[in-house]
Formats: structure tokens, sequence, C-alpha cells
């Protein structure tokens, strides 16, 4: 595994299951495993930071309280028995900001934790205006959290979509990818592009197909066990259906 390691840090690249790196590594100080660990941190602060803020922090609070917690997470020893886990980053990061929230008035009451320095970039206006626009309070905190981490999947996938894509047409051809009729008229769109209705579907069934690899790639960061994915996508689904009920 140490040679795997150093062999994926000479090339500079991470293999696509970054959580079973973490996992696999046995080694929570391994630059390797840590940088990992900190490419899924940073796409999930949001997530985090709804969560904190529905347990009743105030903005202010949140911030701090979502720092520090990171702080913890990628220099103190959070790693431990995380073979034991459920197999998902998505389940260990719920449990362990749960578990930290709990006991951070007492912690920064003792020694703030981190020491002021921040481990990403979070502006605190910015994550106010996401979590006022989060689904009504029927959510849980857990709830919340969970519905954040799936748009934020959603998000990831669809940027590393626009990243790779070729054409200048991307944004046109965008909101097909649901499939709903009503996101825009089909017709139109494919004589802005220049396109024959039969050109047109065939570039949006493509542009599908390789939105469902990127989302599975993605979610496959997240699992220990590459078999967990689709299991994992039908949750995604499930719980983006239930975060769109309590709007």
């Amino acid at each position: 595994m140490r040679d795997q390691i150093n062999k994926l840090h000479g090339t500079g690249r991470f293999p696509t299951t970054s959580w079973t790196l973490i996992v696999n590594a046995g080694h929570p100080d391994d630059e390797v495993s840590r940088e990992a660990l900190g490419r899924l941190c940073s796409s999930y602060w949001l997530p985090v930071f709804v969560f904190i803020r529905r347990k009743g922090l105030d903005p202010d609070q949140a911030k701090d309280c979502t720092q520090d917690f990171f702080t913890a997470l990628l220099e103190k020893d959070y790693l431990a028995g995380v073979s034991r886990s459920k197999g998902n980053f998505r389940s260990f990061l719920l449990t362990a900001v749960n578990h930290f929230v709990s006991n951070w008035f007492q912690a920064v009451r003792a020694q703030k934790r981190g020491g002021g320095r921040q481990i990403f970039s979070l502006n605190k206006e910015d994550a106010e205006d996401a979590y006022r626009s989060e689904p009504a309070n029927s959510l849980t905190p857990e709830e919340l959290f969970e519905y954040r981490w799936a748009t934020s999947l959603l998000e990831d996938a669809l940027r590393r979509l626009r990243d790779g894509y070729a054409g200048k047409d991307f944004e046109l051809l965008k909101p097909f990818l649901t499939g709903e009729e009503s996101h825009g008229d089909g017709a139109a769109i494919a004589q802005r592009l220049g396109l024959s209705t039969g050109a047109f579907k065939v570039a949006v069934h493509r542009l599908r197909k390789r939105f469902r690899d990127v989302l599975r790639a993605e979610i496959a960061k997240t699992v220990a066990d590459p078999a967990d994915v689709d299991e994992e996508i039908r949750y995604l689904l499930f719980i983006l259906g239930r975060g769109q009920k309590a709007l």
C-alpha cells in the first residue's frame, strides 16, 4: 500500500475512490491520504455548515464551528477506527460533526481549536444565504445535511461535466439533462445550435450518459467499496426527493 501511495503521490493523481485510499492507507498522517481527505472535505463544508446552523448556532458561531471541525478532522486523530465505519464518507462525516458539535462549546471555552487558522475559505454571507435557501424547517439537521450533501454532489458532477465538455453549447444543453420538457423548447434550442431534431436528441443523449458517468465517479470517491455506488445513487435520489417535498 505504501508503494502504491508513493507512486500516486509522484504522479500527482488520485484514484477515483479517494475514500478507499483514506481507509486503506491506515496512516491518517500520510500526506497523500490527508490530501485526499482534504479534497473530500472541501466539497462538503456547506453540508456541515447548514447542519450546524440547524442545530441552533448563529451565523458567526456556525462559521467558527465549521472551521474548527475541519481543523480537528484534518489535524486530529479523527480517522482512528475508520475501517469500522459504515463504509461511506457521508455517514462518517455526519457522525463526526454530530459528535463535534455536542462538545464544541466546552472546547471553545477551554481553548479554541486550530488557533483561528482557516482550513477552508468560508464566506459567512454566502454560507448564510445558502442556508436560508435550504428546504423548510420540516427537515431535521441530519436530513438537511444529507440533502445538501446530495445537491453538492450534483453540483460537483455538473462542474466536472462542464469542464470536460469540448463544445460551447453546454449551457444550452444543460437544462435537458433531467429529461423534463418544461426545462426548455428542444426544437428552438436545436435551431439555435444549427442541429436537426435527430442530431439534437443524440447530443442530449450523449450528454446525459456522460453526466451519469461523471456522477458515478463523484460518488465512487465517497464510498469504500465500489459495489456500494449503486446503492448510494439510489439513496441520493431518495434524499433529493425528500428535500424537494419540504420546499
